[in-house]
């Protein structure tokens, strides 16, 4: 195998399995505290830190435009008390969700063990918190069994940054020795997941498209690569990262 030495897997719609749940269960608590939105923009603003996600939307009912490029950048401590009583109720509402009914995106497990058959650590990170992270790692196994190195949410980050900001990614590096980002890959099914992996500098950046999201609320995001799944990925990276 060449230089690629760790690959970043976004969790929900890319590995983990998503029919818009995730979108559902934001939107529910949102609907609860009244927050004005539509399920469309939470589904164009997911793989984000969450509580930013509502800081965003509660900005946004205000009249207050935050350009999504800028989204870790610009925060509002006006809005942080009441975008934390939203997320804490879709906490509640997300793990509910993950202990009935968490399953893997087809071939995930198989992609996991090819990467480490060929010396690629494999890492994921998320937009999710950890209590939510953790129940999906139970239910699924990987990082008790082995197929994922470590696991990543936004409270690994700096002031629990999450993306399009790059530093998971780097969390994820420093803990597995990997020391140039030309040898990593990103694969994801966000807008976030696009800008994580360039404003990282990846020297992949791969969209998938088994996530809810259509290809066009991301592809104009930059990046190298479209597969269909994670399933692709071997072949992708045997084909162009060699």
């Amino acid at each position: 195998m060449g230089k690629i030495s760790m690959v970043m897997f976004d969790l929900s719609g890319t590995t983990v399995y998503d029919d818009t749940g995730v979108r559902d269960c934001l939107y529910k608590a949102a609907m609860e505290f009244n927050l004005k939105t539509t399920p469309e923009e939470i589904l164009l603003h997911m793989g984000t830190n969450k509580i930013h996600l509502y800081q965003y939307l509660i900005a946004k009912a205000q009249g207050k435009e935050i350009d999504f490029k800028d989204f870790e950048k610009t925060q509002d401590p006006s809005t942080y008390e009441s975008a934390k009583k939203i997320f804490n109720r879709y906490e509640e509402i997300m793990i509910a969700h993950y202990r009935s009914e968490v399953k893997e995106v087809p071939g995930a497990s198989d992609t996991f063990r090819w990467c480490h058959e060929h010396g690629i650590k494999v890492a994921t990170d998320t937009g999710f918190h950890r209590q939510i992270t953790e129940a999906i790692m139970e239910g699924l196994g990987w990082v008790r069994d082995g197929l994922v190195d470590i696991s990543v949410d936004v409270q690994h980050s700096p002031m629990d940054r999450g993306r399009p900001a790059p530093f998971m990614i780097f969390y994820a590096m420093a803990q597995l020795d990997v020391q140039s980002v030309h040898e990593v890959i990103k694969v994801g099914d966000t807008p976030a997941d696009m800008l994580e992996g360039r404003n990282a500098g990846c020297h992949g950046v791969v969209g998938v498209l088994s996530g809810p999201r259509p290809v066009t609320a991301w592809g104009k995001y930059w990046h190298t690569h479209v597969i269909p799944s994670v399933k692709e990925l071997p072949d992708l990276i045997e084909s162009e990262f060699i």
